[in-house]
């Protein structure tokens, strides 16, 4: 059987598009804030907002606007978004709070996909070390499941997971040890740039475009986890097609992570950098 990279790249049926709602300013928390935070302060609020451990939100420092923008999303009560501005304590001002339906969870289902320890995934690039061929997918995805198949029925076997790493990354390395599949390439790893169009392919979904808003963002999914230097953007997702490729024409960008909403009324979706993940196995994506 032929299993083809743009095919096999869904979320793990547990880690979902985001349906990004209109980003909002909560009242006051920015009126009051001075015009600009220092480098090093922005730094304190990052670490403060990372330690007031509220999940069901995406942070970064945006440098631009010297802001450290924190999206919550539907599972975030007024109380709670309390909680991580005080962390802030007198630097709160530097603390912008945006808002996103849905709730910022990993993708995990079932399709044409791969799967392993009763879920469903997708496959994300395809990769060579020293003669040997693996693909990489959401981590996640290979927490869950030790051996890959092409069928939901598991007979048809890919290969097993060689290592796997959530939270803190959400990336995963799974090695093909059936000589009758094919791994076709065509991608070289890239970094994503902010306002880039891209698109991202998944078993449950199918492929939808979109853009890069941010980079380098740390979300904490509600239920638990929480990844750093994730790739923002509008494109949407659902369960199963986490692992799935974010890419731009031949540039592989990202390993769908994770989000909230739907496919039908729009998405933010989080992804692994390609490189990184890349680079952890010392594969070269193809």
């Amino acid at each position: 059987m032929r299993i083809r990279r743009s095919r096999l790249t869904p979320l793990l049926a547990a880690a979902a598009g985001l349906v990004a709602a209109g980003a909002f300013a909560v009242p006051g928390t920015a009126s009051a804030a001075p015009t600009r935070f220092t480098a090093d302060q922005l730094s304190r609020v990052d670490a403060a907002v990372a330690a007031s451990g509220v999940g069901g939100i995406a942070w970064r420092v945006d440098a631009a606007s010297g802001r450290v923008v924190v999206t919550a999303d539907e599972s975030v009560s007024a109380a709670e978004l309390a909680t991580v501005t005080r962390s802030a304590g007198d630097r709160a001002g530097a603390i912008r709070v945006e808002r996103a339906r849905g709730t910022f969870r990993p993708l995990l289902s079932a399709g044409n996909a791969i799967y392993g320890g009763g879920y469903r995934c997708s496959l994300g690039f395809n990769a060579v070390k020293g003669g040997v061929y693996y693909f990489l997918t959401a981590g996640h995805c290979g927490n869950v499941a030790k051996t890959w198949y092409t069928d939901s029925g598991l007979k048809t076997l890919i290969g097993p997971t060689i290592g796997s790493s959530f939270p803190g990354n959400d990336y995963a390395l799974v090695r093909y040890d059936n000589t009758a599949l094919s791994h076709p390439g065509g991608y070289t790893a890239a970094n994503a740039v902010v306002g880039e169009s891209v698109k991202r392919t998944g078993s449950t979904t199918g492929t939808h475009s979109g853009t890069v808003t941010a980079l380098n963002v740390t979300v904490r999914y509600s239920g638990g986890g929480t990844v750093k230097g994730m790739i923002q953007t509008t494109v949407c997702a659902e369960p199963g097609d986490s692992g799935g490729p974010l890419y731009d024409g031949t540039k592989a960008l990202g390993i769908t992570s994770g989000g909230s909403g739907d496919c039908r009324s729009g998405g933010t979706t989080f992804y692994q950098p390609v490189p990184e993940a890349a680079g952890a196995y010392g594969v070269t994506v193809y």
